[in-house]
Protein backbone atom coordinates (compact mmCIF):
# COMPACT_ATOMS: atom_id res chain seq x y z
CA UNK A 1 0.00 0.00 0.00
CA UNK A 2 1.09 3.49 -0.96
CA UNK A 3 2.16 5.59 2.10
CA UNK A 4 0.26 8.95 1.96
CA UNK A 5 2.67 11.77 1.21
CA UNK A 6 3.97 14.01 3.90
CA UNK A 7 0.92 16.30 5.48
CA UNK A 8 3.68 19.15 5.52
CA UNK A 9 3.91 19.06 1.49
CA UNK A 10 2.39 22.07 -0.08
CA UNK A 11 2.68 23.87 -3.65
CA UNK A 12 5.26 26.36 -4.73
CA UNK A 13 5.59 28.66 -7.81
CA UNK A 14 3.89 27.65 -10.93
CA UNK A 15 5.70 28.05 -14.37
CA UNK A 16 3.68 29.49 -17.32
CA UNK A 17 4.98 30.30 -20.45
CA UNK A 18 2.97 33.25 -22.60
CA UNK A 19 2.56 35.10 -25.75
CA UNK A 20 3.54 38.46 -24.94
CA UNK A 21 5.78 38.74 -21.71
CA UNK A 22 5.00 42.90 -20.76
CA UNK A 23 1.44 42.05 -21.31
CA UNK A 24 1.28 39.44 -18.91
CA UNK A 25 3.51 41.28 -16.62
CA UNK A 26 0.73 44.41 -16.47
CA UNK A 27 -1.87 41.90 -16.12
CA UNK A 28 -0.57 39.83 -12.94
CA UNK A 29 0.45 43.40 -11.37
CA UNK A 30 -2.26 45.76 -11.92
CA UNK A 31 -5.02 43.24 -12.10
CA UNK A 32 -4.21 40.00 -10.03
CA UNK A 33 -2.23 41.99 -7.52
CA UNK A 34 1.22 40.31 -7.60
CA UNK A 35 4.11 42.07 -7.39
CA UNK A 36 7.48 41.83 -9.79
CA UNK A 37 10.29 40.96 -8.29
CA UNK A 38 13.02 40.29 -11.30
CA UNK A 39 12.93 40.11 -15.02
CA UNK A 40 16.03 38.41 -16.62
CA UNK A 41 15.45 38.58 -20.64
CA UNK A 42 11.96 37.00 -21.22
CA UNK A 43 11.74 35.25 -18.01
CA UNK A 44 9.76 37.06 -15.32
CA UNK A 45 9.40 36.13 -11.32
CA UNK A 46 5.97 37.74 -9.15
CA UNK A 47 5.14 37.43 -5.47
CA UNK A 48 4.28 39.55 -3.02
CA UNK A 49 7.23 40.43 -1.72
CA UNK A 50 10.76 38.87 -0.83
CA UNK A 51 12.54 37.09 -3.08
CA UNK A 52 10.22 34.04 -3.08
CA UNK A 53 7.54 33.73 -6.48
CA UNK A 54 4.36 31.94 -6.83
CA UNK A 55 4.50 32.58 -10.44
CA UNK A 56 7.32 32.50 -12.92
CA UNK A 57 6.47 33.76 -16.63
CA UNK A 58 8.33 32.87 -19.87
CA UNK A 59 7.80 34.39 -23.13
CA UNK A 60 7.27 32.21 -26.31
CA UNK A 61 9.43 32.67 -28.94
CA UNK A 62 7.81 34.59 -31.89
CA UNK A 63 4.97 32.43 -33.57
CA UNK A 64 2.83 31.17 -30.62
CA UNK A 65 -0.38 29.61 -31.28
CA UNK A 66 -3.19 29.28 -29.19
CA UNK A 67 -3.80 26.28 -27.64
CA UNK A 68 -7.26 24.35 -28.45
CA UNK A 69 -10.01 23.51 -25.83
CA UNK A 70 -9.42 19.92 -26.19
CA UNK A 71 -6.00 19.49 -24.66
CA UNK A 72 -4.46 18.33 -21.68
CA UNK A 73 -2.50 21.01 -19.45
CA UNK A 74 -3.52 23.64 -16.64
CA UNK A 75 -7.60 24.47 -15.94
CA UNK A 76 -6.32 27.09 -13.63
CA UNK A 77 -3.80 27.48 -10.71
CA UNK A 78 -4.97 29.13 -7.21
CA UNK A 79 -4.07 31.59 -5.32
CA UNK A 80 -4.91 31.81 -2.05
CA UNK A 81 -5.17 34.95 0.37
CA UNK A 82 -4.92 34.69 3.97
CA UNK A 83 -8.53 36.10 4.82
CA UNK A 84 -11.85 37.65 3.95
CA UNK A 85 -10.96 40.70 3.41
CA UNK A 86 -8.00 40.73 1.26
CA UNK A 87 -10.70 38.57 -1.00
CA UNK A 88 -13.10 41.14 -1.02
CA UNK A 89 -10.07 44.12 -2.10
CA UNK A 90 -8.80 41.91 -4.73
CA UNK A 91 -12.63 41.12 -5.98
CA UNK A 92 -13.58 45.15 -5.22
CA UNK A 93 -10.41 45.62 -7.92
CA UNK A 94 -11.62 43.52 -10.44
CA UNK A 95 -15.13 45.31 -10.35
CA UNK A 96 -13.01 48.50 -10.83
CA UNK A 97 -11.43 47.56 -13.58
CA UNK A 98 -14.35 45.44 -15.59
CA UNK A 99 -12.99 41.93 -15.64
CA UNK A 100 -14.93 39.08 -16.24
CA UNK A 101 -14.88 36.80 -13.67
CA UNK A 102 -16.67 33.67 -12.06
CA UNK A 103 -17.50 32.81 -8.78
CA UNK A 104 -17.97 29.54 -6.79
CA UNK A 105 -18.95 28.93 -2.77
CA UNK A 106 -17.25 25.88 -2.83
CA UNK A 107 -18.38 25.71 1.30
CA UNK A 108 -14.54 25.25 2.46
CA UNK A 109 -13.81 28.15 0.58
CA UNK A 110 -14.67 31.52 -1.50
CA UNK A 111 -13.15 31.76 -4.75
CA UNK A 112 -13.39 34.35 -7.53
CA UNK A 113 -12.18 33.05 -10.99
CA UNK A 114 -10.46 34.78 -14.05
CA UNK A 115 -8.30 34.12 -17.24
CA UNK A 116 -5.07 36.10 -17.71
CA UNK A 117 -4.80 37.35 -21.49
CA UNK A 118 -3.10 33.88 -22.55
CA UNK A 119 -6.66 32.02 -21.46
CA UNK A 120 -4.44 30.57 -18.55
CA UNK A 121 -6.78 30.41 -16.01
CA UNK A 122 -6.78 31.76 -12.63
CA UNK A 123 -8.15 31.17 -9.22
CA UNK A 124 -8.00 33.79 -6.09
CA UNK A 125 -9.92 32.21 -2.78
CA UNK A 126 -9.91 32.71 0.72
CA UNK A 127 -10.47 29.64 2.67
CA UNK A 128 -12.99 29.22 5.41
CA UNK A 129 -11.48 27.49 8.84
CA UNK A 130 -10.59 24.21 8.43
CA UNK A 131 -13.04 23.57 11.54
CA UNK A 132 -16.28 24.32 9.81
CA UNK A 133 -15.59 22.14 6.81
CA UNK A 134 -17.90 18.95 6.60
CA UNK A 135 -17.64 15.34 5.88
CA UNK A 136 -19.56 12.64 3.75
CA UNK A 137 -19.66 8.97 5.51
CA UNK A 138 -16.91 8.20 3.32
CA UNK A 139 -14.58 10.97 4.83
CA UNK A 140 -14.87 13.00 1.52
CA UNK A 141 -14.45 16.75 1.61
CA UNK A 142 -18.41 18.11 1.22
CA UNK A 143 -18.07 20.89 -1.70
CA UNK A 144 -20.42 22.95 -3.54
CA UNK A 145 -20.25 26.10 -6.00
CA UNK A 146 -23.22 28.50 -4.50
CA UNK A 147 -23.08 31.99 -5.54
CA UNK A 148 -20.82 33.10 -3.35
CA UNK A 149 -21.34 36.31 -1.45
CA UNK A 150 -20.03 39.62 -3.08
CA UNK A 151 -21.69 42.22 -1.23
CA UNK A 152 -20.23 40.81 2.40
CA UNK A 153 -16.91 40.49 0.91
CA UNK A 154 -17.07 44.52 -0.51
CA UNK A 155 -18.33 45.48 2.75
CA UNK A 156 -14.98 43.83 4.67
CA UNK A 157 -12.87 46.19 1.75
CA UNK A 158 -14.93 49.21 2.12
CA UNK A 159 -12.86 52.03 1.38
CA UNK A 160 -9.30 50.47 2.53
CA UNK A 161 -6.59 51.16 0.28
CA UNK A 162 -5.37 48.16 -2.69
CA UNK A 163 -2.31 47.66 -2.38
CA UNK A 164 -1.91 44.15 -4.15
CA UNK A 165 -1.59 40.33 -3.02
CA UNK A 166 -0.93 40.74 0.88
CA UNK A 167 2.10 38.52 2.48
CA UNK A 168 0.65 35.62 3.69
CA UNK A 169 -0.56 34.86 0.20
CA UNK A 170 0.75 31.27 -1.15
CA UNK A 171 -0.12 28.96 -4.19
CA UNK A 172 -3.19 26.87 -2.83
CA UNK A 173 -3.74 24.38 -5.44
CA UNK A 174 -3.43 23.52 -9.13
CA UNK A 175 -6.07 22.39 -11.03
CA UNK A 176 -5.37 19.94 -14.31
CA UNK A 177 -7.06 19.12 -17.36
CA UNK A 178 -6.37 14.70 -17.79
CA UNK A 179 -6.79 12.69 -19.95
CA UNK A 180 -7.52 9.47 -17.97
CA UNK A 181 -8.54 9.79 -14.05
CA UNK A 182 -7.64 5.95 -13.25
CA UNK A 183 -4.33 7.03 -14.86
CA UNK A 184 -3.41 10.56 -13.09
CA UNK A 185 -4.49 8.57 -10.01
CA UNK A 186 -2.20 6.00 -10.10
CA UNK A 187 0.21 8.92 -10.45
CA UNK A 188 -0.63 11.79 -7.95
CA UNK A 189 -2.21 8.90 -5.45
CA UNK A 190 -0.51 5.49 -5.67
CA UNK A 191 2.64 6.69 -6.81
CA UNK A 192 3.61 10.75 -5.34
CA UNK A 193 1.00 9.80 -2.03
CA UNK A 194 -1.38 12.65 -2.18
CA UNK A 195 -4.47 11.48 -0.87
CA UNK A 196 -8.01 11.32 -2.58
CA UNK A 197 -10.41 13.97 -0.76
CA UNK A 198 -12.93 14.15 -3.07
CA UNK A 199 -14.22 11.92 -6.19
CA UNK A 200 -16.86 13.74 -8.70
CA UNK A 201 -18.83 11.30 -10.75
CA UNK A 202 -15.55 9.69 -11.99
CA UNK A 203 -14.83 12.88 -14.18
CA UNK A 204 -12.65 14.94 -11.36
CA UNK A 205 -10.83 14.11 -8.40
CA UNK A 206 -9.58 16.24 -5.97
CA UNK A 207 -6.06 15.00 -3.70
CA UNK A 208 -4.33 16.59 -1.20
CA UNK A 209 -1.65 16.13 1.10
CA UNK A 210 -2.47 16.54 5.22
CA UNK A 211 -6.60 16.50 4.66
CA UNK A 212 -6.76 20.09 2.85
CA UNK A 213 -9.41 20.05 0.62
CA UNK A 214 -6.96 19.89 -2.36
CA UNK A 215 -3.18 20.79 -3.48
CA UNK A 216 -4.23 19.50 -6.95
CA UNK A 217 -7.48 19.22 -8.62
CA UNK A 218 -7.67 16.86 -11.77
CA UNK A 219 -10.61 15.94 -14.09
CA UNK A 220 -11.32 14.95 -18.12
CA UNK A 221 -14.00 18.17 -18.90
CA UNK A 222 -11.27 18.77 -21.72
CA UNK A 223 -12.28 15.33 -23.17
CA UNK A 224 -10.83 12.03 -22.42
CA UNK A 225 -7.78 10.97 -24.35
CA UNK A 226 -7.37 14.59 -24.58
CA UNK A 227 -3.86 15.23 -26.15
CA UNK A 228 -1.20 18.10 -24.85
CA UNK A 229 -1.63 21.56 -25.85
CA UNK A 230 1.17 22.27 -28.75
CA UNK A 231 4.64 23.10 -27.47
CA UNK A 232 4.78 26.63 -29.13
CA UNK A 233 1.34 27.39 -26.98
CA UNK A 234 0.71 29.06 -23.76
CA UNK A 235 0.03 27.54 -20.54
CA UNK A 236 1.36 25.20 -17.89
CA UNK A 237 5.26 24.31 -18.36
CA UNK A 238 5.33 22.61 -14.32
CA UNK A 239 4.27 23.54 -11.11
CA UNK A 240 6.17 22.69 -7.82
CA UNK A 241 5.32 20.29 -5.18
CA UNK A 242 7.23 21.34 -2.23
CA UNK A 243 8.30 18.66 -0.02
CA UNK A 244 9.47 19.08 3.70
CA UNK A 245 12.27 17.30 3.93
CA UNK A 246 15.26 15.32 2.30
CA UNK A 247 14.08 12.42 3.09
CA UNK A 248 10.17 12.96 2.14
CA UNK A 249 12.00 13.70 -1.34
CA UNK A 250 13.96 10.10 -1.35
CA UNK A 251 11.11 8.41 -0.30
CA UNK A 252 8.82 10.28 -3.69
CA UNK A 253 11.74 9.93 -5.97
CA UNK A 254 12.04 5.97 -4.99
CA UNK A 255 8.08 5.72 -5.75
CA UNK A 256 8.62 7.06 -8.94
CA UNK A 257 11.56 4.69 -9.84
CA UNK A 258 9.38 1.73 -8.80
CA UNK A 259 6.42 2.51 -11.21
CA UNK A 260 8.85 3.48 -14.11
CA UNK A 261 8.70 6.82 -13.75
CA UNK A 262 11.29 8.74 -15.29
CA UNK A 263 12.69 11.76 -13.06
CA UNK A 264 15.05 14.52 -14.23
CA UNK A 265 17.18 16.17 -11.94
CA UNK A 266 17.21 20.01 -12.01
CA UNK A 267 19.53 22.71 -10.05
CA UNK A 268 16.47 23.32 -8.60
CA UNK A 269 14.89 20.04 -8.25
CA UNK A 270 13.65 16.83 -10.02
CA UNK A 271 10.60 16.99 -12.90
CA UNK A 272 8.24 14.65 -13.20
CA UNK A 273 5.62 14.24 -16.01
CA UNK A 274 2.10 12.37 -15.39
CA UNK A 275 0.72 10.55 -17.95
CA UNK A 276 -1.00 13.60 -19.66
CA UNK A 277 2.15 15.69 -20.02
CA UNK A 278 2.02 17.91 -17.38
CA UNK A 279 5.32 18.08 -15.72
CA UNK A 280 5.62 18.21 -11.76
CA UNK A 281 8.93 20.01 -9.95
CA UNK A 282 9.88 18.14 -6.65
CA UNK A 283 11.71 20.14 -4.42
CA UNK A 284 12.46 20.71 -0.73
CA UNK A 285 11.01 23.66 0.65
CA UNK A 286 13.49 26.32 1.81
Amino acid sequence: MTRSIHPDTDLGTVYLKVAELDRSIRYYEEVIGLKLISREGAVARLGTGGSEALLQLEQLPTGAVQAPRRRTGLYHFAILVPTREALGLAVRNFLQRRVPVGQGDHLVSEAIYLSDPDDNGIEVYADRPRDTWSYTPQGEVVMATDPVDIEGLLALAGDKPWTGLPAGTIMGHVHLHVRDLQEAKRFYVDTLGFDIVANYGGQALFVSAGGYHHHVGLNTWAGVGAPPPPVNAPGLIHFTVRLPDDAELARVLSALQENGVTAERREDGWIASDPSSNRVLLTVRA
